[in-house]
């Protein structure tokens, strides 16, 4: 087995048993992979494979800013998966699983060899932009609901389904529940969430109301891509947001990458479904520790994440025992 990223074998002392999960959208922050690209140059040579293919820089965009641009969908997805790969591309041991929320599903693509580096990038700009477009001028928003179960939830947006589009978009972790859609049905939804003993609501700031039936445009010129972007069996199983089940065939792939457009993210499930394989421990591998938190409230694990030169190196003493490089 070989690294997608280089083509360097994988360490042989590489521990069984662990995750990469990889972060999606909302991990950003300018600044992100500045101190790994300038330690690593194998980090470096993602971010120039990456910009090579999608015509701009994407270190640049990440390092430097502006925030505003960063923050754009059709930036914010390349700009994440690169730095994502970037990181992981200065690990020196291989998983056992991988798992991605939402855009970080592509990334764990790549880490598994079933998506070039090139490819996925150039995927997942496209995906920004359909999504981007999919709602453009109507009113739309999400809001991410703490404290109700997950059917209340799915009864929460049954009940306001008259008013518009409401439905939810995540289950990120039990008792956070992310929902979508058109704006007027979303805040009624969610002010009836404080009613029904929601803790607390907090609006997205998104430019989309991802993974909700509103994105059936971008899924549609989704397709064509999907189709025509040559994918590999993957060399370990990756857990797929819309089913929480392992993958690995061809065929399986494209059809989860592009029901994922439009359906909810099923994360809560996809971290207990790697539970249940017997894996027990989990690094994020990217921007950020959203994924961290979600996992602790999940199952009993202690997750390690990977973003910057010192958490690589702790990862890799703990759960490696390798030596640094």
């Amino acid at each position: 087995m070989h690294d997608p990223l280089g083509g360097r074998p994988l360490s042989p002392t590489a521990p069984a048993g662990f995750a990469a999960v990889f972060p999606g959208q909302g991990a950003q922050y300018v600044g992100m992979g500045r101190d790994l690209a300038e330690q690593f140059p194998q980090a470096r040579a993602v971010y120039e494979r990456a910009s090579a293919a999608i015509g701009f820089d994407v270190l640049r965009l990440c390092t430097e800013g502006p925030e505003e641009a960063l923050r754009a969908t059709a930036n914010t997805q390349p700009a994440i998966l690169v730095t994502s790969l970037a990181c992981l591309a200065t690990f020196p041991a291989a998983p056992e699983i991988a798992a991605g929320l939402s855009l970080g599903e592509y990334t764990a693509l790549v880490c598994a060899g079933a998506l070039r580096l090139e490819d996925a990038v150039r995927l997942v700009r496209l995906r920004g932009i359909y999504m981007e477009e999919a709602t453009g001028g109507q009113d739309t928003m999400m809001v991410a609901v703490m404290g109700l179960t997950a059917d209340q939830a799915r009864a929460l947006c049954a009940a306001h389904a008259h008013l518009g589009v409401v439905e939810v978009a995540n289950f990120n972790s039990p008792g956070q529940i992310v929902i979508g859609g058109e704006a007027r049905a979303v805040r009624e939804a969610a002010a009836a969430a404080k009613a029904s003993g929601a803790r607390r609501t907090i609006q997205l700031a998104v430019s989309a109301p991802f993974h909700t039936s509103l994105m059936r445009p971008a899924a549609e010129r989704l397709a064509a891509d999907l189709e025509r972007t040559p994918f590999r069996a993957a060399n370990i199983p990756v857990v797929a947001n819309v089913s929480a089940t392992p993958i690995r065939e061809v065929d399986d792939i494209r059809r989860a990458l592009l029901a994922q457009v439009t359906s909810p993210v099923l994360w809560e499930q996809s971290v207990r479904s790697i539970w249940e394989t017997g894996v027990r421990q989990f690094v994020e591998i990217g921007p950020g520790t959203t994924l961290c938190g979600m996992i602790r409230k999940t199952v009993a694990a202690a997750p390690y994440h990977i973003e910057d030169p010192a958490s690589r190196n702790d990862a890799t003493v703990a759960l490696a025992g390798l030596q640094v490089r």
